[in-house]
């Protein structure tokens, strides 16, 4: 493990990356406890305008995305991309603290974060092809590694947070996270080569994605993973309020059972991106849905907090497979245009993670905290089907290649 972890920094500018990606882990998780609390008790919001503002500027970055992405793949130079939407994200935490009317902080952040949204999808790209250009077999592990330093950052991100907010308020939280992300364009400006996509040629286009809405291989998976993201966001809004509603558990319990899982994703993370070489994404992707049965089915009859600690070994491994697998899963079927592969994945991300949080809210105030879990459980059934059969469907067309007559 040790010498291929290695091998991955002689990629180029793999070093760089590795600490972008850090430092954008750890600014987002330094913002995303706050920023609920800013604006609605310091700023005033209610509880709706706060969710409209926060879905309005999501979906600003899903706009954003797709349109980077039909062009990121036809020689526009990655590493302006990044400095570019690393600015943007700069200026975008820095704005909470200078504009003070709803309308102009709206179109302010939704402006900044929709430009600022293509940052990691592509660096994600950049290395990709970096792993192509340095004839890197093990892309799988190095993506896979490139996405626990996210992780790692949301270990780190929390405690940064309270200290800033402890030594100077919320001006510390927004200008240390900007700071963080000018330090990112800094270093992609000082240290990353020139990064021009490979332009496909014609008997590749069928693989560059050019109509990947229309192609079943891609369409059906990403409907899966909309549902995985959906029910990850779920398990993060509702845990935390079904220990302490339903199983009458403490603050305490709560805090530990979400750090064990944090603490076990990234070793679980890089141990699965090592096994790239030997089980397929695809096959991963249904594990995780098998595994995230089985974690649901568990939570459906729990009765005592205690019986989620062990169980947060299968959330963790269903959320290093979904977040650390599953950008390798889209590469490999769009490997001419990473920048569009990274993107449908950053896209699905988001999209998922604004339904789960909309609607998981909505369902536990109508049915109970208890009955989301059962909800999640279909969806999670429902996404295996979906990477079963396409499973299969691929099993057919590479039987039918084989048998074709030469």
């Amino acid at each position: 493990m040790y010498i291929r972890l290695r091998n991955l920094f002689s990629i180029k500018g793999y070093s760089v990356l590795v600490i972008c990606m850090l430092f954008i882990g750890i600014g987002i998780s330094i913002t995303s406890p706050y920023i609920p609390l800013f604006l609605t008790e310091d700023f005033g919001m209610s509880a709706g305008a706060f969710g409209i503002f926060m879905a309005i500027s999501s979906l600003s970055g899903v706009v954003v995305n797709s349109l980077i992405a039909k062009h990121s793949d036809s020689g526009i130079d990655r590493k302006w991309i990044i400095i570019f939407a690393a600015l943007s994200a700069t200026l975008g935490y820095a704005s909470y603290l200078i504009f003070n009317n709803f309308f102009i902080l709206l179109i302010v952040v939704t402006l900044f974060n929709g430009l600022a949204a293509p940052v990691m999808p592509q660096i994600y790209a950049y290395a990709h092809e970096s792993a192509n250009t340095s004839k890197s077999d093990d892309k799988t592990f190095a993506m896979s590694t490139l996405r626990s330093l996210i992780s790692l950052g949301f270990l780190i991100g929390p405690l940064c947070g309270t200290l800033m907010l402890g030594l100077a308020g919320y001006k510390g939280i927004f200008l240390g996270t900007s700071i963080l992300y000018l330090t990112v364009a800094s270093l992609v400006f000082l240290f990353l080569n020139k990064r021009k996509a490979a332009k496909s040629n014609a008997k590749k286009k069928i693989s560059s994605g050019i109509s990947w809405v229309k192609n079943r291989e891609i369409r059906l998976p990403l409907i899966a993973f909309l549902f995985l993201f959906a029910i990850n966001t779920i398990h993060l809004i509702i845990t935390p309020l079904f220990i302490v509603n339903e199983l009458h558990g403490t603050y305490r319990d709560v805090g530990l059972i979400v750090s064990i899982c944090a603490g076990l994703e990234i070793p679980i993370m890089l141990g699965l991106g090592a096994l790239g070489k030997k089980i397929s994404n695809h096959t991963l992707m249904i594990y995780g849905c098998v595994i995230l049965v089985i974690y649901y089915t568990i939570l459906s009859v729990a009765t005592q907090p205690w019986q989620l600690i062990p169980a947060q070994l299968l959330q963790a491994t269903f959320v290093a497979i979904v977040m650390g697998n599953g950008l390798s899963y889209f590469t490999e079927r769009l490997p001419n245009s990473p920048g569009l592969a990274t993107t449908i994945y950053s896209n699905g991300s988001t999209i998922g993670r604004l339904v789960g949080s909309l609607g998981g809210g909505f369902i536990a105030q109508i049915v109970g905290f208890r009955q989301v879990y059962w909800v999640c459980l279909g969806l999670a059934i429902l996404s295996f089907i979906i990477f079963w059969k396409t499973r299969l469907q691929e099993d057919k067309d590479i039987h039918t290649e084989y048998s074709r007559p030469v």
